[in-house]
């Protein structure tokens, strides 16, 4: 194998450890944060995890995304695979199915944030906030079982690649 390919398939693996670890990093800790603050009441606490939780999409996520694709593309072109094969088209799809719930998941994270930040208590946040927070959870599991996929995917390349 080419240096070029052992270069880009170890920096591919590489963000897609920290897209995968990041994601599920950041919903284990909103997720038990958000039972947490409302078992405690302490506003607090879920602002800091609210907070943290967003700092780590733009740092770490949205990044690890990009790359993912640029990545991705650059593997295929560097093993001069089908653009359009059964294969490609099913990462794509993923990619997009993924990116289709993490979009509004971001959106949803920052409006949370930004309705803690607001609010003087726990009991004062509006029932909104919480519709939003269920919303996040379950936007979060068609995303999960999509990247799980893609990893499927990218080890064991079940459908013709060319």
């Amino acid at each position: 194998m080419s240096e070029t390919y052992s270069l880009w398939k170890t920096a591919h693996i590489l963000s897609a450890t920290i897209l995968f670890g990041t994601g599920l990093g950041t919903a284990f800790f909103c997720w038990f944060g958000y039972r947490n603050a409302m078992r405690t009441r302490e506003i607090a606490a879920l602002r800091a995890v609210l907070r943290l939780t967003v700092i780590a999409d733009y740092c770490f996520t949205a990044p690890a995304v990009v790359f993912q694709l640029v990545s991705g593309l650059m593997l295929m072109n560097v093993l001069g695979w089908s653009w359009l094969s059964p294969w490609s088209l099913a990462v794509y799809g993923l990619y997009l199915l993924t990116g289709a719930c993490w979009l509004p998941v971001v959106a949803i994270q920052i409006r949370l944030s930004r309705t803690a930040d607001g609010a003087p208590a726990v009991d004062s946040l509006p029932a909104r906030f919480h519709a939003l927070f269920r919303w996040w959870f379950a936007l979060g599991i068609p995303a999960f079982a999509a990247v799980l996929i893609i990893f499927h995917l990218m080890v064991a390349k079940p459908l013709a690649v060319s």
